[in-house]
């Protein structure tokens, strides 16, 4: 069985906190995009297709043993944005600063090791941010929906610790909805981080990695 997944961490709190405040403003707005559950709305680190489940365990082990070799990062909401640029807009996201030249290392050694399974690698730079929906229909702003987003160019937040979990999320773009099951924890330096997979359809995590909240 193969499962659409990729590795993201949650938010902290409080930026969690303002990008659902961001988010429900927008929806609210003229914009015709759809929109991401503000609690669906995380830091993608690395995309990995389809993978195997019974694959799972192995990519949790070498998840934890990357995660070993750092330290929780510092993050700060910076700014709001669209992919490619306002005149064809095809993605809203939210903008990210801190320890991105680490947060990049760290996504090249989890491709580096996620080859072995048939990943492809991202040779992309990394642009981290969050997604806050997709437009419909990708044409150039109106004037009203330019500033609905210039209410926002200059959100912020206080640097925040990333030490939330690592998440391991199934998407199913049939429902346009992703799930996320606990199966196992995995330590980032000495905080705790989660790879999380389908409980009844994955296959267990060795008995080391397993955890429950």
């Amino acid at each position: 069985m193969k499962i659409r997944s990729f590795l993201a961490f949650e938010l902290p709190l409080e930026i969690k906190n303002i990008v659902a405040r961001v988010s429900g403003e927008l929806r609210q707005s003229t914009l015709n995009a759809r929109w991401v559950k503000a609690d669906n709305i995380h830091l993608t680190m690395v995309f990995m297709g389809n993978i195997e489940t019974e694959d799972i365990p192995a990519i949790g082990k070498g998840v934890h043993d990357v995660c070993q070799t750092y330290h929780p990062f510092d993050i700060s909401l910076n700014g709001i944005g669209c992919f490619p640029n306002k005149r064809n807009p095809r993605v809203l996201w939210l903008g990210l600063d801190g320890d991105l030249e680490q947060m990049s290392i760290f996504r090249d050694d989890l491709q580096r090791y996620l080859s072995d399974f048939g990943i492809k690698e991202e040779k992309r730079k990394f642009k981290p941010h969050l997604t806050l929906g997709r437009f419909r229909k990708p044409k150039r702003l109106s004037v009203q929906q330019d500033e609905a987003l210039s209410k926002h160019e200059h959100v912020s937040s206080s640097v925040c610790l990333l030490i939330g979990r690592t998440d391991l999320i199934q998407k199913r773009p049939e429902t346009r909805r992703s799930s996320v099951y606990e199966t196992g924890s995995l330590a980032l330096d000495r905080k705790q981080v989660r790879l999380e997979a389908q409980k009844k359809s994955f296959p267990a995590f060795p008995a080391c990695l397993a955890g429950a909240d």
